[in-house]
């Protein structure tokens, strides 16, 4: 079991915006990775409106300890009205992987 680690998953409205917040968050060592996925297509209701953006995704590695931090950071870093940051919990994986995680994010 590995509940204290946890994914924030972030839509960015392109890839300069994730490359940003992912560097700013992984240096300041709130996040152990970050890893950006180009080209997502997104639709949502916004103010009524059905919208439609391409996007990119930002997945950042840390512990549960961290998690408000970074999604604090996350909503002072991004450009969105309402940014979407949101924790994912891990359950199971790599326990090595699942070490790293822990002793880098420290922040």
């Amino acid at each position: 079991m590995s509940d204290d680690v946890t994914l924030i998953y972030v839509t960015a409205p392109d890839v300069a915006a994730a490359q940003a917040i992912g560097r700013a968050i992984v240096a300041e060592r709130l996040a152990a990775c970050a890893n950006i996925l180009p080209g997502m297509q997104s639709l949502y209701w916004w103010q009524g409106k059905l919208e439609a953006a391409s996007e990119a995704v930002l997945i950042l590695k840390t512990v549960v300890g961290s998690a408000e931090r970074v999604i604090a950071r996350v909503r002072a870093l991004h450009s969105y009205e309402v940014a979407c940051a949101i924790a994912l919990p891990v359950s199971v994986g790599n326990p090595d992987y699942l070490a790293w995680i822990r002793a880098e994010a420290r922040g």
